[in-house]
């Protein structure tokens, strides 16, 4: 692994660690602590992600326009910017105000680390943005123990924990990505130019496979919205449920041997990966109809890390794959958009659901939701295959 992506993987270790200090605790701050519904605390969420859609867009542009060191840098400040005022007034309405804000700086930051990855280390395909997915998970798995930690001892000192990370992240960007070489790595950009893209099959199958992602994200994010409330009210507690994601993140880390003997034989078959994932993705999500404690979710949580692990890199693996030259910003914010939009409208929806009908018809839901995911991930290559383009399906 070339030594520059080192520096990304270690900026989104320390990015990831602030972040999952407060988004898996964000629903129970609103509802425990501030005394909002679920569905009130499901719209504050989506408006974090609709501003983190947009975020994605523009940090996607300003990496083919600019490239990845300012668009990151433009992110990180925003972030620093929002996460002070979080930390000095986070009452009613203050934190819906600077969660949109962080939604949409945070959105800048992601894409441009993907593409830089794609673009840093193009010979080592899937193996690239797995080294940024491993990166995020570290940090999940780190961020949430000790964010249960903090939480229960005085919540208000997680926002200065996230704020003295997004810092220690600021400083990392600011000595080590310059030295990325932003000329050489990043592409040419075409986004000003006013040539048309004469064949949009890529971009069509880019469309396709974003789909599949908003379904699957709007059920995963009910982890962070729904899920984590309904854990409280079955009596876990803060760092039971923050020990949900530590082994989430752990698994991902040590869980990769396991899996790698069916990657390497899915290898150039990317369709495999990605419905492989989604069934067990499905599959935890009825466990979760029957779970009443700690070790049944810990059971569907495994299941669901694992599905995640072929799903979630395969995916930035295949706009990488689509990109025209010079447009791998712009791709990678779409694909992250999507997911996005399933964390915009999944806390929303998953919040509705539990107040009019209850946890279990919700999940089942789900269930069904992400078994509709698997449609695009198998017909997503069909406007290139109409075009006779071949890539790894």
């Amino acid at each position: 692994m070339p030594k520059r992506v080192w520096f990304l993987i270690i900026g989104m270790l320390v990015n990831t660690t602030g972040n999952s200090f407060l988004w898996p605790l964000n629903a129970i701050y609103m509802h425990d602590y501030l005394g909002k519904t679920l569905a009130m605390a499901g719209f504050v969420l989506m408006l974090n992600s609709a501003a983190g859609v947009l975020g994605n867009l523009l940090g996607g542009y300003l990496f083919d326009r600019i490239g990845g060191y300012k668009a990151i840098m433009l992110g990180i400040l925003l972030t620093i910017a929002s996460l002070i005022g979080l930390t000095l007034w986070h009452g009613w309405p203050h934190y819906v105000w600077f969660l949109t804000i962080l939604g949409f700086s945070g959105g800048i930051v992601f894409p441009s680390m993907f593409a830089l990855a794609g673009a840093a280390w193009p010979e080592g395909g899937r193996k690239a943005f797995n080294a940024i997915y491993l990166a995020q998970n570290v940090g999940v798995a780190v961020g949430p123990a000790l964010a249960g930690i903090v939480a229960d001892y005085q919540f208000d000192y997680v926002f200065k924990v996230n704020l003295g990370m997004y810092i220690l992240f600021f400083i990392i960007a600011l000595l080590t990505f310059k030295r990325l070489g932003v000329g050489s790595i990043a592409p040419k950009n075409v986004v000003g130019e006013s040539k048309r893209i004469i064949n949009k099959a890529p971009f069509y199958a880019l469309l396709i496979i974003s789909s599949s992602s908003v379904l699957c994200w709007l059920a995963y994010s009910q982890w962070s919205a729904t899920i984590s409330s309904y854990t409280q009210d079955l009596g876990l507690g803060l760092k039971q449920y923050s020990l949900l994601w530590t082994i989430n993140g752990l698994l991902i880390v040590i869980g990769q041997p396991l899996i790698a003997p069916l990657i390497k034989r899915w290898e150039h078959q990317l369709k495999r990966q990605l419905v492989f994932g989604v069934i067990l993705i499905a599959i935890s999500f009825g466990i979760i109809a029957f779970a009443s404690d700690f070790k049944m979710f810990g059971v569907a949580m495994l299941v669901l890390t694992f599905g995640e692990m072929f799903y979630t890199p395969a995916l930035p693996t295949i706009a990488n794959q689509l990109a025209p030259k010079g447009r791998q910003g712009f791709y990678q914010g779409i694909i992250n958009s999507a997911a996005t939009g399933g964390r915009m409208i999944g806390p929303l929806f998953g919040g509705i659901m539990v107040d009019q009908y209850g946890m279990i018809p919700l999940v089942l839901t789900l269930v069904v939701i992400v078994l509709f995911a698997i449609i695009p991930c198998l017909i997503y290559d069909y406007p290139l295959k109409k075009n006779n383009i071949v890539v790894d399906s």
